[in-house]
């Protein structure tokens, strides 16, 4: 008799169990918490994706998700905000970082007396994308300092400190002598250079956005640890139209190497971040605009802000086809595709360089585009707007 009852019970919760584990998977990865301006009603907020089993229970400052109505299975906090405004970028910026420390990008075999010896850095255990930031407790600024440091040393063993996912370690490792000189047997880099487009201005903070994804080494793929930065002025040359696997470009140079228009304190997830030294005003855009929230953007009709020549800033259309679940900061918030037809003539889609170009729908700012599918290049991912905003400092 208990064996029925028990075979009963497991064939009815069972589906249930199944259901209950498919509805919570479906809004795990809501974030923590939801932003809508001070003039918008918590009741007015939806919530993209969130299962057809499920039941949405909105209070004075949450948003309550019920697997049938009856078992909570997510809350999701609501914080009104001040209406923010930004002006919008769209402008080509020009940006060099320097490195804390240096990248390791390489190894190199070391030619001694008795033949090649594989590179005593990765020996000891040193990995591509390794930041060194001390040998024998002396600060690494340069791969210059470096090399200096080493010789210095004098000896055939070093100290070296570095940083490897976040994390620092220590780690003694055994040099080889070529010619007089004791070698690591690495490539390092200690700077980078390029072109990309500014997100947005603030003007309380003087706080300005770029890119929506970080700044990444081209050969480890290591997100660059900065030590300082500037944003440059940048014109645009020319275009590298983009084509099924191959993507396009935007070539272009720095306007005044010299004169720096802001400091960048930030390469994160989500983009570069800094202070200006001037007003960043797009003169063809020259209102602030309102910030549309996650929960205000939709799929359908937008455009973009951005330059591919001479002429300036320009908006040109495109169609947010998806939106996407995200429970923290990333650049691949929402699928987009460009439709505007002067821009696909000109650039075949999304190219490098665009990125950071703001998304505006609705009249608002509600994200920046930041990747190109290489395999299609009229569609690509862009950044929800307030992944940007928390990275800057701007909401909290």
């Amino acid at each position: 008799m208990i064996k029925k009852i028990l075979k009963y019970f497991s064939i009815i919760t069972a589906p249930i169990a199944i259901l209950a584990l498919v509805a919570y998977l479906s809004v795990s990865q809501l974030p923590e918490k939801i932003y809508i301006n001070d003039s918008t009603e918590v009741s007015d907020i939806s919530v993209h994706n969130q299962g057809v089993l499920n039941t949405v229970k909105l209070t004075k400052d949450k948003v309550n998700i019920d697997f049938l109505g009856l078992i909570p299975i997510k809350s999701v906090a609501v914080q009104k905000l001040e209406d923010i405004k930004l002006y919008p970028g769209g402008t080509s910026v020009g940006i060099k970082l320097s490195t804390e420390g240096v990248l390791v990008v390489g190894f190199s075999d070391v030619d001694t007396r008795d033949g090649n010896e594989l590179s005593p850095a990765k020996a000891a255990g040193i990995q591509l994308g390794d930041v060194l930031l001390k040998v024998n407790g002396k600060d690494v600024e340069s791969s210059k300092q470096l090399i200096t440091l080493i010789k210095e040393a004098n000896s055939s063993t070093v100290n070296v400190e570095f940083i490897r996912e976040g994390c620092k370690f220590n780690k003694d490792i055994e040099l080889v002598k070529e010619g007089e000189d004791y070698k690591l047997g690495l490539w390092v880099r200690d700077s980078t250079a390029g072109i990309g487009t500014l997100t947005f201005y603030h003007e309380d903070s003087e706080t300005f956005g770029a890119l929506g994804h970080p700044i990444t080494d081209g050969d480890t793929n290591t997100t660059f640890t900065i030590k300082d930065g500037d944003l440059l002025s940048a014109s645009i040359l020319s275009v590298r139209k983009g084509e099924k696997g191959v993507p396009g470009e935007l070539r272009g140079l720095f306007v005044n190497e010299k004169n720096s228009i802001g400091e960048i304190k930030n390469n994160s997830t989500s983009g570069i971040f800094g202070n200006s030294y001037e007003p960043l005003i797009n003169p063809k855009f020259s209102e602030p605009m309102s910030v549309g929230f996650r929960n205000e953007v939709v799929e359908g009709p937008a455009t973009i802000i951005t330059t591919i020549d001479a002429e300036g800033p320009k908006e040109y259309d495109i169609e947010i086809v998806k939106l996407l679940q995200q429970d923290k900061s990333g650049p691949k918030s929402m699928i987009i595709r460009v439709t505007d037809e002067e821009l696909l003539s000109k650039t075949g889609g999304i190219v490098q360089g665009m990125s950071g170009s703001p998304i505006i729908q609705n009249d608002k700012i509600v994200g920046a585009v930041t990747h190109v599918l290489i395999n299609k290049p009229d569609i690509g991912y862009g950044i929800y707007i307030e992944w940007m905003l928390e990275e800057a400092g701007i909401i909290e």
